[in-house]
Parts: structure tokens; sequence; C-alpha cells
């Protein structure tokens, strides 16, 4: 085949956390002061120069360079155009800069807020929110973006630098309105043309700026604005890259196939029709197609994906590019670590490492024609046929179950006054209730004893006497400070979506499946690999005890069907909404559970609800329908007098506040500390019927609030919600904080309560 039909292999980005998540455990030490700065960056040098190893093995043409965070990437775009808020002061573009806009900062006995964060698109993601002021100027500091480039580019020449988007970083930021923001586009855009030159300078020739926005149903205005915009930063001897992902970029083609860029890239995995997208380049524009799953964890089928690459390459020669969808930063890194997963599992994962080197066969199928790697297609394809054949990946008891769950909608027994009555004469709580959401500390003791537990080096015996001990622990506690309704700890959870995998049929497990979630804190979802179903008791044991303990509620702590469904690696053979149905029932029969055992209050947390929510809006209704029929069924049956609560994380409410209505939950807890409460604005306009508890204090950041910060937070609340619908609780659950951070927190905050009950007297 001629060398004009060879198309191009590239990547989007890679894992930050390193093998091990060893930037994570490099990071904590700096925080702790335990090591010194030089060696965090030791660490970090050390995980790029491994991934360049891999981008080797793979011969993958055009390698990521300058994408690595040591936090996240829209605060390193922050800080790279100096838009940085004036409560820091004057932050220069540094490692440590990036630290305070993450965690934020205790100055003069003030706690300096960090900023907010928000899910990154329908990604599990969290990023920082950029704040923008109208006042303050574009000043380009790119020393630590380009050291990054020049280290990528000494390993080979042809890297391709990344940044995010001048638009895309626009639209997500905060502080301005849309005028205000849209009015910074050009004086962005010079700064991105100066970084530009630069990069030229550097003999770079290809540059990949993301604009995942293009994937939303995005305002005129915005549109409108790219044009302008990519006029003004191109820079010539600079080819760019325009990449989108996460979904398909509909009626954004024409607009994007126009702009002047010399390349687009697509997310395949969300656009049916390839050969449309290529007939509307222009001849002398390159086609990404990002045709590797950069969210799955799963085997690629290569017949069926060279099935669709092969007409488009026939079309466009070397015009054609392969890669991931998007960034590989939403899987774990390598596979070939997990050594106790069944095999029939282990065989058909495919993290990141095991992603370029499938790109690498795509292309190699491509180039040299489908029988060069035959004996890979049918390796992969033999694979999969071996997993759907497994004992477990399909029940017909689960498809029965499933099948009762009615179309129509799930209602509760009696309207929300009804229950709230019920539920005050049984509990008698104070005005301004208090309440945490779930978990407390988990301290290295906790760690150790689930750890030995597991190694089978303590018997279940003296494992339930330690949990027992630590959940009698937290009872204490919680009762010295005051809470109104109590919770047991969590202690003896791993993790809010794990914990309940591992007692589900239908869920694998891995060692060392780690993906980032925000800064340090990195998750390792659970694989639902089979057909769900609940076997056994999960909760109710810790949650009898528990309430032994004391005469004040003690909340059951579920996670609900939604949030279990989005935070594991998902199997790709069923529809989404029948695995969720499938968790739905087996969380009704634990709720079930739960009230024989006398639990009065139950917690449902859905934190995922509005990140499973589609990009586009057409798409929303189905997804809606059957989110909120899950949880609904997952607690029907609980009688008026057992309160449900559920919790949800960093989420906008405005644009779906009438389906959180809909879930008709007794009790929201929603994160609001971040948005200074401004995120109530939803609840408040909808005028939202049941009771709320926003956080008052932001448990993601190492400060301790005091009564005077939290206070007015909740006389904030107070002007949007009525007082006897008003509940007072932190952000989200304590598992990262210390103790000695802990108890003062919730000091302050049933010290604010008790002083507000007596104002409102």
């Amino acid at each position: 085949m001629s060398s004009s039909s060879f198309v191009t292999t590239h990547v989007l980005g890679f894992p930050r956390i390193g093998e091990r998540r060893a930037l994570k455990w490099a990071q904590e030490r700096y925080w702790r002061g335990e090591i010194p700065r030089s060696a965090l960056e030791h660490t970090a040098s050390q995980i790029r120069s491994q991934y360049r190893n891999d981008y080797a093995a793979a011969h993958i043409d055009r390698p990521a360079a300058g994408e690595f965070s040591f936090y996240d990437h829209m605060a390193d775009t922050a800080l790279l155009f100096g838009q940085t808020p004036e409560r820091f002061g004057a932050l220069s573009n540094t490692i440590d800069a990036l630290f305070i806009l993450g965690r934020g900062q205790h100055s003069n006995g003030q706690n300096i807020a960090p900023l907010a964060m928000k899910k990154w698109f329908n990604s599990n993601y969290h990023y920082l929110v950029p704040e923008l002021a109208a006042d303050q100027p574009v000043r380009l500091d790119a020393e630590r973006y380009l050291a990054l480039v020049d280290e990528a580019l000494a390993a080979n020449p042809h890297a391709k630098p990344v940044l995010v988007g001048p638009l895309t970083f626009l639209y997500l930021s905060r502080g301005l309105d849309e005028a205000g923001r849209l009015a910074k586009a050009d004086e962005l855009a010079a700064a991105y043309h100066q970084l530009l030159s630069l990069l030229r300078d550097r003999g770079v020739t290809w540059v990949q700026i993301d604009e995942p926005i293009l994937a939303l149903d995005l305002p005129s205005a915005w549109l409108s604005a790219f044009e302008p915009t990519y006029h003004r930063l191109k820079v010539p001897g600079i080819r760019l890259l325009l990449t989108t992902y996460f979904g398909d970029i509909n009626g954004n083609v024409s607009l994007a196939a126009q702009l002047p860029v010399d390349g687009l890239h697509i997310d395949a995995t969300a656009t049916a029709d390839l050969i449309a997208v290529a007939d509307r380049l222009p001849d002398y524009k390159v086609l990404s197609v990002g045709i590797i799953d950069g969210r799955s964890i799963w085997r690629a089928n290569l017949a069926t994906l060279l099935d669709r690459l092969e007409p488009v390459h026939a079309r466009l020669g070397n015009r054609l590019w392969l890669a991931p969808s998007c960034s590989l930063l939403h899987v774990p890194v390598d596979a070939a670590l997990e050594t106790r997963l069944p095999t029939v599992i282990r065989d058909n994962l495919s993290y990141a490492r095991q992603k370029l080197s499938e790109l690498a066969l795509l292309a190699r199928g491509l180039n040299e024609g489908r029988s060069s790697i035959a004996a890979e297609i049918a390796a992969a394809t033999a694979a999969r046929a071996a997993l759907d054949a497994a004992p477990g990946r399909h029940s017909a008891a689960v498809a029965a179950a499933v099948a009762n769950i009615p179309h129509a909608e799930v209602q509760r027994s009696a309207p929300f006054a009804e229950r709230a009555k019920a539920q005050q004469e049984r509990f008698q709580l104070p005005a301004f209730p208090t309440t945490t959401i779930g978990s407390f500390p988990q301290t290295q003791e906790i760690r150790a004893a689930r750890k030995a537990f597991k190694n089978a080096e303590i018997s279940p015996a003296e494992y339930e006497a330690a949990m027992q001990a630590e959940i009698r622990h937290v009872i204490e506690v919680q009762e010295r400070i005051g809470l109104d309704a109590l919770v047991h700890g969590e202690a003896e959870r791993n993790d809010m979506v794990e914990y309940f995998g591992e007692q589900l049929d239908g869920f694998a497990f891995t060692q060392e499946g780690w993906v980032q979630s925000y800064g340090s804190r990195c998750v390792k979802p659970p694989i639902i690999w089979g057909d769900v179903s609940r076997s056994q008791p999960m909760t109710v044991a810790w949650s009898r005890f528990a309430q032994s303990l004391s005469n004040k509620p003690v909340k059951g702590m579920l996670t609900g069907p939604v949030t279990i469904l989005f935070w594991s690696f998902v199997r790709d053979d069923v529809p989404r909404e029948t695995i969720c149905y499938q968790i739905a029932e087996a969380l009704r029969h634990e709720v079930n559970d739960l009230i024989a055992a006398g639990i009065g209050m139950i917690q449902v947390d859905e934190p995922a609800f509005r990140e499973g929510l589609p990009l586009r809006k057409k798409d929303w209704a189905r997804y809606l329908d059957w989110a909120v029929r899950a949880f609904k069924w997952s607690v029907k049956d609980a009688p008026i007098d057992v309160q449900i609560h559920t919790h949800m994380c960093y989420s906008e409410f405005n644009d779906i506040i009438e389906s959180i209505a809909a879930l008709d939950a007794d009790v929201i807890t929603i994160e609001t500390t971040r948005s200074n409460m401004e995120l109530l604005n939803a609840f408040a306009d909808f005028a939202y019927p049941n009771a709320i508890g926003p956080g008052i204090y932001d448990i993601h950041a190492p400060q301790i609030p005091s009564s005077t910060e939290i206070t007015p937070r909740v006389r904030l609340a107070m002007e949007k919600i009525p007082a006897e619908r008003l509940w007072i609780n932190p952000d989200c659950g304590l598992k990262t904080r210390t103790w000695a951070e802990v108890i003062p927190s919730l000091e302050a905050m049933v010290s604010s309560a008790r002083e507000l009950r007596k104002a409102s007297a």
C-alpha cells in the first residue's frame, strides 16, 4: 500500500496518576511536609517518562505533550493565562499556586476558599472552575507548560502539545455572565497566539486544542464566537487539531469543519456516520477518528471497528488519524497489573496501555490489510465469546424481576406533607436539625483492620469487633457534639460503590483499576460484568448495631442505583437502563430489610444523578425517566414514618430540578459551600416542596470553619428555603478528613444551629 494511505496514530492524553497511584502518594506526602517539592517533581517526571515509553512501544506517531497536571488541567489553564481570583493575591504559574487553587489557603487567621469543583461534562472527573473578573488582564505565564513540552519534544520531536480551547475555558468558567466571559475571548485568543508562536519556535508543527463544548447544545452567541476567535489565535507554521469528545458534534459539524484549523477530532463512540463527517471536511484537513472508547475498560472488537474505519480510510487515505475517543485519563493505567480477576474477565480488559496497543493494531490493519492482524482479531473475538458464555453473565431470575418494574411512574404511599407529619411525630426533631452525609474519618487503624481481614490475618469475629468499636466511637462523638440525626460512620466500607458491588452478584473487583476523581483523590470503580442481584443483606447488621447505641435516629446508608451504575465500569452488551433497574431491585430488598430492623431514616445517595445526564437535551427525557423510576423503585415500600434522604454532589440543578423533585426524597442534601449557596437558587426558584440540607462547610479542603463562617451561610440558605424544611450538614462525607479537622468543624456547625434556634424561637 502506498505511504500516502498510511494513517497517523495519536492520543489526547494519558492517566496522570502513574502505576499504583504514585502521584497521589507523593502529593499527599508533599502536602504533609514529608518530602520537598523536588521529590514530588521527580515522581511526576518518572510517570511522564514511563508513559512516553508506552507511546514509543506502541509506535504512537504523535503522542500528547504538556497535558500532565499535578491537580487539574482547567486550573492549570487559569494559571497559564493569569486568570486567578483576587482573594489569593498575585499567583504565578507554579505547582504550589495550583495546589492553592484546589485546596484553598489559611492566611492571616482566615480561610480562603478554593475554587469550586464541577463534573467534567458527564464524567466522574471533577475539574476546578476558574473564576474570571472583567478587569483582570490576560497574562501569559508559560514557563511551566513549555518545560513539559520541551521534555516531550526531547523524546519525540513529533509530540503534539495539548491545550484546553479558549472557548471551552471561558464557557466552563464562572464569575462573569455570558456576555462578560465572551468579552474576554479576543484578549484570550491573543494570548493563545503568543503561546502558539513560542511553540512554533520550538519546532512544534501540530497542536491539539480541546473544545469539547462543541458536543453541547451551545447558545448561538458561543457558536458565533468560534470563527473570530480561531482566526485571532492562528499562527503560520502551526497546524491545529480541533478536538471534541464525550458526544457527537451533531449540528456543529459544518461550523467545526469550516474553522481555520487543520484537522478535526470526533468521538466515534458517539458518532454514527463517520463518512458524513469526512465528507464535510475540506480536502486539506485531516479527520481524527476517536475509535477506541477512552472511557471503557473493555477490550475492543477489532473486526467491528475495522468495518467502520475501512470506508473512511478509503475515502481519506493519509488524512485519516486514529486516536482514543478522549483522554485516557478516564481509565486505569495497565490491565496487566490485574492478577486476581477471573481469566474470562481479565482477558477482556483494556486499560490505557492496552488501548495504545489496540490503536496500533487498527492502524496496522488499515495500513497493511486486515490479514496482518488476523490473529489478534481472532483472539479478541474468542475472548468476548467466552465472556458472553460465562455463568452469571445472564440470569433468567434477574430478567423476570426487572420485568415486574412498571413503566408507569412509581409513587410513595402518601404525599410529602403527610409523611413529614408522621416522621416528625416519630423523631421529634428540633428546628434546623443537624446531621452528616454518612462517612467519618477512615483512619490508618480502620484500613489496617480491613486489609488484615481481607488477607485472612484476623478472624471474622475479630474484624467485626474492630468495626463495632469504631462505630461505637463514632456514635459517642456525635452524641457528645450534639448532632440530631446520626450515622454509623461507614468504617467497614472501602468505597461507597465498591462496598456494595462486593456484596452483589454480577460485579468483579480490580487491584489497580484506579482513576483520578479530583486532585489526589482516586477511585477504583468495580466492574459490572453480569446480571446484578442481591443474595443477602449488605448493611443491616451494621445499622442495627449502630441504632442500638443511641436513642437518636441513626441513618441507614445506601448508595443509589444510578450512582452504583455510573460509578462502575459498566458492561457494554446490555442497556444501562436495564442494569440500573437490576440494581434498584436489589436495593429495594435492602431498604425493606433495614426497615424491618427498625431503621427509621434511610439515606440513598445519588451524587451521580446529574452526571448521568446526556450532553444533548434531546436525550434527557428518556434518561431522566428511567433514573427517577429506578430511585423510586428502590424506596417505594417505605412506610410514611420512614424518612428517605438522598445526597447529591457538585451539580447544577436548574435544568433538572423537576426530576430531582420527582425523586420525592423526604430530605435532600447538596453541596453548596463553594458556590456560596448559589446552587440553592434552583430549589428556591422552583419552590422545591421537600426538606433540604445545603452543605455549609467544604469538606474537600483542609480547613476548619468557625461558627462565624457557618452561620452567615445558613442565613443565606434561610432566604431561599423555609426554616421548617431546612437541615444543616456538611457538604459531603468526612472519610477523607482527620478527626482533628472533623470534631471542631461539626462543633461549629451544631453551635450555629443552636444559635439560629434561639434567634428564631
